[in-house]
């Protein structure tokens, strides 16, 4: 068997893909805050393919493919299990249905983005991705459950709205910022940007992961944000424009 490049970046995914079966398993066990860090672990193995591909020009179709099944396991699969058996389970039917959102719109969310891939922005993405999706959801799971005494206090009717809002995004047309790639050309273009995300790693890190979901839950509520004021700005000048062809036909009938 020839060994080449492409079997560095693929390992990453490999270990992607085992880690969201261990976060399954753990989930399927009742040890919902174990797989939840297993879902984060298996986030970081998921950056860290794409780095290596990068670095060592190895990126291939079959990469892409590999990448997108070990997402759906492991930022699909994975929290729809953990939500269910952290909470949901109690709505029966109903918390069967809202648990599998993230699998099913995860789903779709790496088709969309597979299709898409020739061409597509590079700043930004349509739609929330996979892996940040998975981790809010492991974050909040970490910050309002244990494993002794299950969700606490109004997490537990929080729990079931949360899911809802990240798979809808997911599928949305919501614009989210890319992770920002630090070389020079891409600091001198977004600056912003790439200050914007260093804050918040530093935030995460200084408070020893406390935070991670409230930064999440702002970088989702800022894409949100954003897109209602483009869909205003736009509503706005439809309006304008309307109004001048209007004022136009009235001045020629004049």
């Amino acid at each position: 068997m020839k060994i080449t490049r492409a079997v560095v970046p693929s390992l990453f995914t490999t270990l992607n893909i085992f880690c969201g079966f261990l976060a399954i398993m753990n989930a399927g066990q009742g040890k919902i805050e174990m797989a939840a860090w297993f879902v984060i672990l298996a986030a970081i193995f998921d950056s860290l393919d794409g780095v290596m591909a990068r670095i060592t020009r190895s990126s291939s179709k079959f990469g892409v493919e590999l990448d997108s099944l070990a997402d759906v396991v492991s930022f699909g699969a994975a929290p729809s299990v953990m939500v269910y058996r952290a909470h949901l389970s109690v709505f029966d039917n109903w918390g069967i249905l809202i648990a599998s959102l993230p699998l099913i719109f995860g789903a779709i969310r790496l088709a969309r983005f597979n299709v898409q891939l020739v061409g597509f922005d590079k700043d930004h993405f349509s739609g929330l991705p996979i892996p940040a999706q998975a981790i809010t959801l492991s974050a909040f799971l970490l910050e309002n459950y244990s494993d002794g005494l299950g969700m606490i206090g109004a997490a537990r009717d929080a729990l079931a709205p949360l899911v809802l809002l990240v798979s809808f995004l997911m599928v949305s047309r919501v614009r989210y910022e890319t992770l920002p790639k630090l070389t020079k050309r891409d600091i001198a273009a977004n600056p912003w940007r790439v200050v914007g995300f260093g804050v918040a790693a530093l935030i995460v890190i200084f408070s020893k992961g406390q935070y991670l979901f409230l930064v999440l839950f702002a970088f989702i509520c800022l894409g949100l944000i954003r897109s209602g004021y483009h869909a205003v700005r736009r509503w706005g000048l439809h309006i304008e424009k309307e109004a001048d062809e209007e004022s136009e036909v009235s001045s020629i009938d004049i």
